[in-house]
């Protein structure tokens, strides 16, 4: 979806954006005409902001970029559709037994690695069994989770994982992106992390990397697309992706004609890339919200605990008013805690508290923290109404964090903010010692979100504000047994009617990213994107304008 924005439709408005049909005709004046044609060849530059680290599926936790060129250059078991459900990849099909326990996968026969070997389950089970090593260097949790599954290869081209009690969420580790055993059986967990094949991979997904390119080591990743992925043979000889650190010596790569495209930029650097030279700008939802989080716990202040004052505050919110000052436009409205390509969402079962001033005002009214003579701010028994808003240290949240106590100061709250390092947060957050925090959630695919609200995830997970629904938990603790989705949407609709009730958190809106592409770049056509492979869905039809050609002009009708 190209979302087209306020302040980019005023600079299309002032000519800024200026479209060339490559197929139009300009009449000279000896009487002759020429067309400008596309050409096949070339490279595509493209900037994006960063370092990647390891370009290794199981070590790409941490790093954004490590987990995008991942995804363009190796496949797992599993994607996820946009519809938000999962579907084979290289996999041809899987089966779960009635028990929940066993969860049996049939290869493909038709898939290669990208130096000619066939894909087989082995491949599977020695990338998967890497992450049940003593010495995985990679993330924690990931390997936690395999830790206590059996691998089985059941049959030459079949593989099972059995796991210790029913767990539907484990379908989405599935998708993580498998190793060639061929090229990588000899080396040990400890050695991966240090391994040459991290900057110079072999997959089999949609791009491969030029035999002998080391980003590291050239300073740019240059990929071509595999012939064994794409149907039609792509127009443009290969990707090839430049790291910069920061959006000002990017845009001064593309001023300079030495880069195609950026991205990777923030919404602040929306305006500082919009106006440059003949460049189109593509947006789509990012997979990431921001949410104000309630404090339940017996460190929050009472205020915050009663339902009327988080009513109010999230009635005196205008989230397009935000958007607006601290994002640029960069973001669009989501209502809930689910994405809204996720087949979990319901319908109707969330309250819309949309701006509404005068209904937060009676809210707090109703609470008995009223207006006071020569004081701006509210008061109950003597009491201000005072509320400790946490966010981290970084540029958008301080931006969104002024504007929720601008608006928040004209209803008569008072807002204490408490910015802190990454370093400084977890102790606070674990402590509770805050009244509302500022967070950005990017949730997985699979619905299940017992580790953020469940009560078991008030001292084990990333329930931070301590929210204690019985029946909230039971919902999301039934529906993560449960195999098919449609055996798990009536809990998860239960657990969002607890949700509605309780108002544990708003959700303030989903992020928007944007991408640059100048105009020399023809057939560019970005749309519904769900991992950054799909920003290159229509990559073999992309080319450059490279050539005109004399031609018969037309006939002009008097």
């Amino acid at each position: 979806m190209r979302i087209e924005l306020r302040w980019q439709l005023l600079l299309a408005a002032v000519g800024i954006l200026f479209v060339i049909s490559f197929s139009g005709f300009q009449i000279q004046s000896s009487g002759t005409c020429t067309t400008s044609l596309s050409s096949s060849g070339g490279r595509f530059v493209e900037g994006n902001i960063g370092q990647p680290q390891y370009i290794n599926p199981l070590l790409s936790d941490s790093n954004p970029l490590d987990r995008e060129y991942v995804d363009l250059i190796f496949d797992g078991l599993t994607r996820y559709n946009n519809e938000g459900y999962l579907v084979p990849a290289l996999a041809s099909s899987w089966q779960v037994s009635d028990d929940g326990l066993v969860y049996t996968f049939e290869m493909r026969d038709d898939v290669f690695w990208h130096d000619g070997e066939p894909v087989t389950a082995e491949d599977v089970a020695f990338t998967y069994g890497i992450l049940q090593e003593e010495e995985f260097p990679g993330a924690a949790q990931v390997k936690f989770l395999w830790e206590s599954v059996i691998i089985s290869q059941t049959a030459e081209s079949e593989i099972s994982f059995i796991l210790p009690t029913p767990y539907s969420p484990f379908l989405e580790a599935t998708t993580r992106g498998i190793l060639p055993r061929h090229i990588l059986q000899d080396v040990t967990p400890i050695e991966l992390a240090l391994h040459p094949f991290n900057q110079s991979p072999i997959g089999s997904g949609p791009f491969m990397i030029v035999p002998g390119n080391d980003f590291q080591r050239d300073g740019f990743l240059r990929l071509v697309p595999n012939p064994r992925y794409w149907r039609d043979k792509s127009k443009l000889d290969y990707l090839e992706v430049r790291f910069f650190p920061d959006s000002e010596s990017m845009a001064a790569a593309y001023s300079n004609d030495e880069i195609h495209s950026l991205g990777g930029f923030s919404s602040s650097d929306i305006k500082q890339i919009g106006v440059l030279p003949e460049i189109r700008l593509f947006s789509y939802p990012a997979r990431r919200y921001a949410q104000l989080l309630f404090n339940f716990g017996e460190s929050a202040s009472p205020a915050i605990r009663t339902a009327e004052v988080r009513h109010a505050l999230v009635q005196a919110l205008n989230s397009e008013e935000i958007v607006d000052n601290a994002l640029f436009g960069q973001a669009i409205p989501l209502l809930g805690p689910y994405l809204p390509d996720t087949w979990a969402k319901a319908e109707g079962l969330l309250n819309n508290y949309a701006f509404n001033k005068d209904a937060a005002l009676a809210s707090l009214d109703s609470a008995g923290w009223t207006e006071v003579d020569g004081s701006p701010f509210r008061e109950r028994e003597g009491e201000q109404l005072i509320i400790r808003l946490l966010i981290d240290d970084n540029p958008i949240h301080d931006a969104i964090a002024k504007s929720v106590m601008d608006q928040w100061s004209n209803i008569g709250v008072k807002t204490d903010l408490n910015k802190l390092s990454n370093v400084e947060l977890p102790t606070v957050i674990k402590d509770q010692e805050f009244d509302v925090f500022l967070i950005d959630v990017q949730p997985n695919g699979d619905p299940d979100l017992y580790d953020f609200w469940s009560q078991e995830a008030i001292i084990d997970g990333q329930n931070y504000g301590g929210w204690n629904n019985r029946r909230a938990s039971e919902a999301l603790e039934i529906a993560r047994k449960l195999t098919l989705p449609e055996e798990r949407k009536p809990f998860y609709e239960a657990f969002l009617k607890q949700y509605n009730e309780d108002l544990p958190a708003v959700t303030l809106f989903q992020y928007i990213k944007t991408q640059g592409v100048s105009q020399d770049v023809l057939d560019v056509d970005i749309g519904k994107v769900n991992s950054p492979r799909d920003r290159f869905a229509t990559f073999p039809e992309w080319s450059f304008m490279q050539r005109e050609i004399g031609t018969t002009c037309p006939e002009v009708e008097m």
